[in-house]
């Protein structure tokens, strides 16, 4: 490689490096913790049917089955662990794996209205209502 050649690739390389921080320092500065690059939505839906049709089956399936493909979506249906009404409020709040936070996204009586949908449907019968405030004491 002749020598102004290097020196071009040396100049590429620095500008990436310099780019790839600036990236990286205005990334760490938003407002919002969040482990996906969504920024946050808001859904007027109320409505827990509405809400999961809006925000959930496009990876848990419209049958609450969930899916494998480009990743693991787990399914909603039949499924023990929403039985317990602060697993669903963590995760719908905060999220875990490939599921982004819906914190920012979702007032408390929207959080309580998908939670208590996803309960009580799909094979699930889990009638113990999640209250707004419920999720209020876990954000």
């Amino acid at each position: 490689m002749n020598r102004s050649r290097a020196r071009t690739w040396g100049i590429v390389v620095a500008l990436a490096v310099v780019a790839a921080g600036a990236f990286v320092s205005i990334r760490s500065t938003k407002s919002h913790a969040s482990h996906t690059d969504f920024p946050p939505a808001k859904f007027p839906q109320v409505e827990g049917e509405a809400l999961f049709r809006a925000i959930c089956q496009g990876c848990h399936m419209a049958d609450g089955r969930g899916a494998v493909g480009a990743g693991a979506y787990p399914a909603l249906a039949h499924n023990e662990r929403l039985r317990a009404k602060e697993y669903v409020i963590f995760m719908i709040l905060r999220g875990r794996g490939a599921m982004p936070p819906l914190a920012p996204s979702l007032r408390d009586e929207q959080v309580a209205a998908v939670a208590n949908y996803v309960r009580t449907h799909f094979g699930n019968d889990y009638r113990e209502e999640i209250a707004p405030r419920d999720v209020a004491a876990n954000r």
